[in-house]
């Protein structure tokens, strides 16, 4: 043996961790890809990206897409015990697993901010409602999900075990503590605090009051209230199952590796195996993400049921009336929505005045707050 492979560390025993592993990623990648791709195809085929929820949803689609399309690398590695493709895309796997977490802590905190916006803020903060500031909003969270991946490629370098008298490339794991120490650790922290729980933080607050406003009309929710009470508990759903777990369990586990919290080597051992669950967990997050489509997007549910039913596309004259009663559905719409926007502008107008109104009580127009079709 060398002398280089003397300093090497014999490799573990993480044979029961990878075939879980492999059998996890075999099924997120598979109903990953299938729901993704349908689910940006309906979005940039059908929808045209007419809403500013559709705009959060294509980016959310492209995240999960990445990572979908990166989980072949993964499931070799864990299917083989080494990593023979290179310092890069080992670098590169570990910053996509990244950037799809966070990046959907992100993209989701937005869809929820828009619709905290259109039912607690209709009228005061309507102007952040508007593609163009969805598109600049989403331009931002790429930038910061992409800057913050590069630290991540940096620290998340191969390493080499001896198996059998072998050198033995790994990734994904078996960093060493004083890595913890210098340069994973401080990364975890600020991740934490970025990605997880300043979008925890403000996903919990939002849902919570709006389910204070659509309380406040009291009796039985009516259809469109019922739509954003799925899609709230959809959202918090994903947090908890996906996000929640892992992200403790990351915490607790890196404090342990940088020996902030001094524990027994069994106390290790379970808390790396709670994160070996909890990152399969974290994973999921791809394929649960089209529930939000689904259950936020009337759209995207009405696209779905037709597509099922194979109305969407089954001739031009179809198409073509498809496409003149969505027509007639926007101007009844756009008429509706302009009356509305008539009403309330002219019961702010009185209200600054100091006037009031002989006909209705202000709070009548205003306790139903302007949604969209996308809800």
């Amino acid at each position: 043996m060398s002398a280089a492979n003397v300093t090497l560390e014999l490799c573990k025993d993480r044979s029961a961790s990878h075939r879980l592993h492999l059998i996890g990623y075999s099924l997120i990648f598979t109903a990953g890809l299938l729901l993704n791709v349908a689910a940006l195809w309906i979005f940039l085929c059908y929808l045209k990206l007419k809403s500013v929820v559709s705009i959060y949803m294509l980016n959310l689609a492209v995240s999960d897409l990445l990572f979908t399309i990166s989980l072949p690398f993964r499931i070799y590695y864990y299917s083989e015990g080494e990593w023979p493709f290179g310092d890069f895309l080992c670098q590169v796997s570990a910053s996509i697993f990244q950037i799809n977490m966070y990046g959907s802590c992100l993209f989701l905190t937005c869809i929820n901010l828009d619709r905290f916006v259109a039912i607690v803020y209709p009228l005061r903060w309507r102007h952040l409602r508007r593609p163009k500031v969805a598109r600049l909003l989403c331009l931002v969270v790429w930038v910061v999900i992409l800057m913050g991946s590069v630290p991540v490629a940096r620290v998340h370098k191969p390493t080499v075990c001896t198996k059998d008298n072998k050198s033995s490339t790994l990734c994904f794991e078996s960093f060493s503590d004083g890595l913890w120490q210098s340069g994973l650790f401080p990364l975890v922290i600020l991740a934490e605090i970025l990605g997880f729980l300043m979008p925890l933080a403000s996903v919990t607050y939002c849902s919570i009051r709006m389910f204070q406003k659509l309380c406040q009309a009291g009796g039985t929710p009516n259809l469109r209230q019922q739509k954003t009470i799925r899609m709230l508990v959809v959202n918090l759903v994903i947090f908890i199952i996906c996000f929640v777990p892992y992200n403790i369990i990351l915490a607790v586990y890196g404090m342990v590796k940088a020996h902030v919290i001094q524990t027994e080597a069994p106390t290790r051992d379970s808390l790396r195996n709670a994160l070996v669950v909890t990152v399969l967990l974290a994973s999921m997050n791809c394929t649960l993400d089209p529930l939000v489509y689904y259950f936020n997007t009337e759209g995207f549910r009405n696209t779905l049921k037709k597509l099922r039913r194979g109305q969407a596309w089954d001739s031009e004259s179809g198409t073509l009336h498809a496409r003149v009663m969505e027509s007639k559905t926007y101007q009844v719409h756009n008429k509706a929505g302009a009356k509305r926007f008539a009403v309330k502008d002219l019961i702010l107008s009185h209200e600054n005045q100091g006037k009031s109104l002989p006909f209705a009580s202000p709070k009548i127009f205003l306790s139903s707050p302007i949604e969209d079709s996308e809800i």
